[in-house]
């Protein structure tokens, strides 16, 4: 793995700086793997060299707010359309027309709408645990079991007491997150490190949680189809404590060409948990 910083988001006018992991062959067909709260790249750990290995040109940039990429102050700099600009600035750096988007959490809802908005430079489209945009607002908006899983989108709408709440409790709430919502053993001691120092980093606190207040103060601009046309490919763990697998089958529904895999023994850290699992459903879609 090398790490270096890519400018992107030429599209808005205001170009911001990513950390990207990369591997594998430069000329390889490139994947773009996108990752959620509260992760960063190291949530692709055991993806990266098996893609790379496979003739793939990997990316795994920390998104915008997380990590060592900038940290944009002001709600604005988070909303969806704005974070879609950011991954088709990196194809641009990339020197490619198309990219594989590989997203879980808050990643695959980037991944989503960047296949929705800009279906011309998605080649295949991966998302893990996380339903189409459209079917989550549905589901947040009607249906009470996935209301009261998403209490915390709520909690992250209040000013300044999420990140206090953070930082006070110097990030163990973050830990508390992970760990009650994994199976036991997935995430060990040196990744709780890896994850601290991550959030740990200046501005990344307000950043991270300004992603969930700019989804409901900034949405997206109306796209002409919500429809995904691009080859897709749902892998849900179904015992996810924080979305409802009843949203799995709407979302591919939207799509053109779809499918759903359930992991029945896995949670909401699915590539985590199962990655053999993960990695082989990635090479057999990608190949």
């Amino acid at each position: 793995m090398t790490h270096t910083f890519i400018e992107t988001n030429g599209l808005s006018g205001q170009p911001i700086k990513l950390h990207v992991v990369q591997a594998g062959p430069v000329d390889g067909p490139l994947v773009i793997l996108l990752h959620g709260f509260p992760e960063f790249w190291y949530g692709w750990k055991q993806q990266i060299d098996v893609l790379a290995e496979a003739g793939f040109c990997v990316w795994a940039p920390d998104q915008r707010g997380y990590n060592l990429s900038d940290k944009p102050t002001g709600i604005e700099a988070y909303g969806i359309d704005t974070l879609v600009a950011d991954v088709v600035g990196l194809i641009d750096a990339a020197g490619q027309q198309k990219a594989v988007i590989v997203g879980h959490d808050w990643g695959a809802a980037v991944a989503w709408w960047t296949a929705v908005s800009y279906p011309e430079r998605v080649e295949r489209l991966v998302v893990m645990n996380v339903p189409h945009p459209i079917v989550m607002k549905r589901f947040v908006r009607r249906n009470v079991g996935q209301m009261v899983r998403s209490w915390y989108i709520g909690f992250f709408q209040l000013p300044w007491l999420p990140e206090m709440a953070i930082r006070l409790g110097n990030r163990s709430m973050l830990v508390g997150t992970l760990l009650s919502s994994s199976r036991p053993g997935t995430f060990r001691r040196a990744d709780l490190q890896q994850y601290k120092a991550s959030w740990s980093q200046p501005g990344a606190g307000k950043a991270m949680i300004n992603w969930y207040r700019a989804s409901l103060r900034k949405p997206p601009a109306q796209q002409p189809s919500i429809r995904v046309i691009v080859p897709t490919l749902l892998i849900w763990g179904a015992l996810d404590k924080f979305l409802k697998r009843e949203m799995a089958q709407p979302s591919i529904d939207l799509c053109d060409n779809g499918r759903v895999v359930f992991i029945e023994e896995a949670t909401h850290w699915v590539q985590h948990e199962e990655p053999k699992r993960v990695n082989g459903l990635l090479l057999e879609f990608l190949s």
